[in-house]
C-alpha cells in the first residue's frame, strides 16, 4: 500500500492479519500478566484478613474460657451459702 487510495493486495492483507495476530497475542500476555498479580494481591489481601480474624477468635475464645472459670468459681461459692442455709452448722 503506497498510497492510502491504493487498493489492498492480499500480501497488505496478509502482513496486516500477522501484525494483528501479533498485537491480540501481546496483549494476552499482558493480560494474563496483570491477572496474575491482582491475583496475588488478592491472595496476601485475604491471608492477611485471615490472620487477623484467627487472632481475634483466639482472643474470644481465651476470653469466654476466662469468664466460664470465673462463672463456675461464682457458682461455687453460692454452693457453699446454700448449703449454709440449707442446713445450718451445729452448735
Amino acid at each position: 500500500m503506497d498510497t492510502p487510495d491504493a487498493p489492498a493486495t492480499k500480501a497488505d492483507l496478509a502482513r496486516v492479519r500477522d501484525e494483528l495476530k501479533t498485537d491480540v497475542a501481546q496483549l494476552r500476555d499482558e493480560l494474563v500478566e496483570h491477572m496474575n498479580e491482582n491475583e496475588t494481591h488478592l491472595l496476601k489481601a485475604f491471608s492477611t484478613f485471615a490472620e487477623s480474624n484467627r487472632l481475634r477468635l483466639k482472643d474470644a475464645e481465651n476470653n469466654e474460657a476466662a469468664l466460664r472459670r470465673r462463672v463456675g468459681v461464682i457458682e461455687d461459692r453460692l454452693f457453699e451459702v446454700e448449703k449454709r442455709l440449707i442446713m445450718p452448722p451445729a452448735s
